[in-house]
């Protein structure tokens, strides 16, 4: 296998490791860039492990992007959500796969020190070994257990409850587009839960609540206000299960992602931010190892 062959072979398992540690697909995309030009000048014939090569080498550069990405996201105005990625229906067959990128499981990877879920992408997600990941982390192999279990603790008070199948899932999702399509307020209100919480993430470039919006009344009263009209809701697939495009005018306005628990929606994120709706416009490869 020659370079170019083996970089596409893992291609997409290496934007997947930098997606879920990022959170964004274009800073992901830039980090692979890296990655290709960094590959062209290894002696390939000295690699005896090209897969795990290009793993360490990804997540060591995304390792610094991180770094950069946190000063930046501490000026962001508002609510910062994790770029949508559209993603093909096969996907959400991989439960696990499907479940590390969802925007849910994104945003509590978000609070993890960058260290932290490096390791955790690296040995929960896709199983690497700790000798692999303590190479990749430049930690020793003692120390990688430890964030590990320290990561996989914080993770799981935080992690959302898989209480429902995708089917019932999917059910409730198109309940809910269903119901704001047609102006069905009562059936609106039905699926959404009592304590649910929308979030919005408008970048300071389109108009979005600045924080959070706690309560099903507090949820129903914004969606209700800031609805145009002629919006149209487009079935698509977002970071490995249903979601909503919102359309106006022939323009894609934004898209919607939700958690469903218990039957009800308990989380609902819209990004707006035109900057992150570039990755909806074309399917992104995600794999595992």
């Amino acid at each position: 296998m020659n370079r170019t062959e083996a970089f596409s072979a893992h291609r997409n398992l290496l934007f997947t490791v930098a997606y879920e540690m990022l959170g964004s697909a274009a800073d992901a995309e830039d980090v692979l860039q890296e990655v290709w030009l960094r590959w062209a000048e290894v002696p390939v014939e000295e690699v005896r492990d090209p897969r795990a090569y290009l793993v360490r080498m990804t997540t060591r550069l995304t390792l610094n992007r991180l770094r950069t990405l946190a000063r930046r996201r501490e000026d962001y105005v508002g609510t910062w959500l994790p770029e949508p990625v559209l993603t093909a229906p096969d996907v959400a067959q991989d439960v696990e796969l499907a479940d590390s990128v969802s925007t849910a499981m994104l945003l509590v990877l978000e609070t993890l020190p960058p260290t932290e879920r490096a390791v955790f992408v690296l040995r929960e997600v896709f199983d690497v070994p700790y000798a692999e990941i303590a190479e990749a982390v430049e930690k020793s192999e003692p120390a990688v257990r430890q964030i590990a279990s320290r990561a996989r603790t914080h993770v799981a008070e935080r992690r959302p409850r898989a209480s429902v199948s995708a089917a019932e899932r999917d059910a409730v999702i198109e309940r809910f587009r269903a119901a704001t399509e047609t102006g069905d307020l009562q059936a609106l209100m039905d699926v959404l839960a009592p304590d649910v919480v929308l979030m919005t993430d408008g970048g300071g470039k389109v108009k979005a609540a600045l924080n959070p919006i706690h309560g099903r009344d507090k949820v129903f009263r914004f969606l209700t206000a800031v609805t145009p009209e002629g919006l149209e809701l487009e079935p698509v697939w977002l970071n490995g299960s249903p979601a909503i495009q919102f359309v106006v005018a022939g323009r894609r306005d934004g898209v919607g992602t939700m958690l469903v628990e218990d039957g009800v929606v308990t989380r609902l994120f819209l990004v707006r931010n035109p900057d992150k709706l570039g990755s909806v416009a074309g399917e992104v490869g995600l794999a595992r190892l």
